[in-house]
This record gives structure tokens, C-alpha cells and sequence, in this order.
């Protein structure tokens, strides 16, 4: 990846055939140890980054425990700055940075809204969120690192335009199936295998039950 863009690390627990959550949304994967080393992981990022979807189906913080460390920025992708106000990442704006990332569809009202909290709304692509130029602005402000941590759309943009630097990925001890279950990565994929990101397995790790699998981008 350019000199110019964060460093990007993408990760997730799956199930055994890939999926990040449930059709009806559930997505607790995650061991006690599993989580330990993700807070971890996140106190040494500049930022985590995930869409509005998994806000919507999570309510999550997006702050360290389990461990000491400072929080990282959270930046969330919202094109049309739709994120519910009484969602946890909102709420607790005024104790973390957080950034919203829109596009220019969205309507003055929402941004309006937005412009309530102690939040800070960047506005990057026309229709949607244009990760690329995200990214460049991101660099900007001297973020470094970036731990993106979904959802299944989110990735899939990441990958296909090939910006992203490692991968670590949780393969829980579960099977989920099902057509409208969430995948690691969604989107309209690749059509050809030769098409798909060289990855080079760098660290495989036991957890009891779990297993993590860390690659990099070769």
C-alpha cells in the first residue's frame, strides 16, 4: 500500500465455514482468551473502523478492556449519517473520538444531526464511502493504524481495492450455514482465484477451542 494510507488490519472471529454471524445477527464467537487478545490488539491501533451495520446489529463500544491501554479513535462508515443517536458509539462521543465517515448523499438534516455530538464528520466519495480517499484523509490527520473490524461488506471493500496489510482471523468452533448468514467477506467477491490478495500465513496461535490465523499481504 502507498506510503500515504494507515496501515490496515483486518480481522474477525468466524465459524468454521467463514461466517461472522448468524441470520438473525448474532455474532458472539468470541472465547474470554479471544477477546483478551483482540482488546489488546486494539489499545495498539490508532483507530478501529467499522460500517453502520455492524453498529446496528452490535451496539458496540469499540474501547479496550480486558486490558489497560488507551482507547483508539473510533471511525465508523455511515454514508447517508443515519447511526441512531441513542447507539453506545454516539452516547459515548464525548469521551472518545470518534469520527463518522459520510458520503455527499447525505442529507442536511443528518448532518445536521450529527453536528450535535462531539463528533467529527468526514465527508469522502459521492454516493458512497469512497475507502481510498477515506483512507488518504485519515493519513492526514496522522493515523497510522487502522484495525478494521467489520462487517462482511465493509471487507470486502477493503479487499477489493486491495488496501489492507494483514489479516488476523479467529476461526471459532462453530457452524453457522445458511444463505443469509453473514460471511467474513460479502460483496460480489472474485470471479477468478487468481484475482483474490496473495496472503502468506505468518503465525498460527491455539487458544484452547480457537485458532487464530495471522497473514500478511505479500
Amino acid at each position: 500500500m502507498e506510503k500515504s494510507k494507515p496501515y490496515v488490519i483486518l480481522s474477525a472471529a468466524t465459524s468454521v465455514d467463514g461466517k461472522i454471524a448468524t441470520r438473525t445477527g448474532d455474532s458472539k464467537l468470541s472465547s474470554k482468551q479471544d477477546s483478551v487478545r483482540l482488546h489488546k490488539l486494539r489499545f495498539k491501533v490508532d483507530a478501529i473502523l467499522v460500517g453502520k451495520n455492524t453498529v446496528l446489529r452490535d451496539n458496540p463500544l469499540l474501547t479496550v478492556r480486558y486490558t489497560r491501554g488507551k482507547n483508539p479513535i473510533r471511525i465508523i462508515l455511515d454514508s447517508k449519517g443515519t447511526i441512531p443517536k441513542k447507539s453506545k458509539i454516539i452516547q459515548t462521543s464525548n469521551e472518545i473520538p470518534t469520527i463518522i465517515a459520510v458520503s455527499k448523499r447525505i442529507s442536511q438534516s443528518n448532518l445536521d444531526k450529527l453536528h450535535k455530538f462531539p463528533v467529527e464528520v468526514i465527508i469522502a466519495g459521492e454516493n458512497s464511502v469512497n475507502i481510498k480517499l477515506l483512507l488518504k484523509k485519515l493519513s492526514d490527520k496522522k493515523i497510522k493504524t487502522i484495525l478494521v473490524e467489520g462487517g462482511g461488506t465493509i471487507n470486502w471493500e477493503f479487499i477489493k481495492h486491495n488496501l489492507f496489510d494483514e489479516l488476523i482471523i479467529t476461526i471459532s468452533p462453530f457452524l453457522i450455514g445458511g444463505n443469509d448468514a453473514i460471511s467474513f467477506v460479502q460483496g460480489q467477491g472474485f470471479a477468478k482465484i487468481s484475482s483474490s490478495p496473495k496472503l502468506h500465513l505468518k503465525l498460527i496461535k491455539r487458544l484452547k477451542n480457537h485458532l487464530v490465523l495471522h497473514y500478511v499481504k505479500v
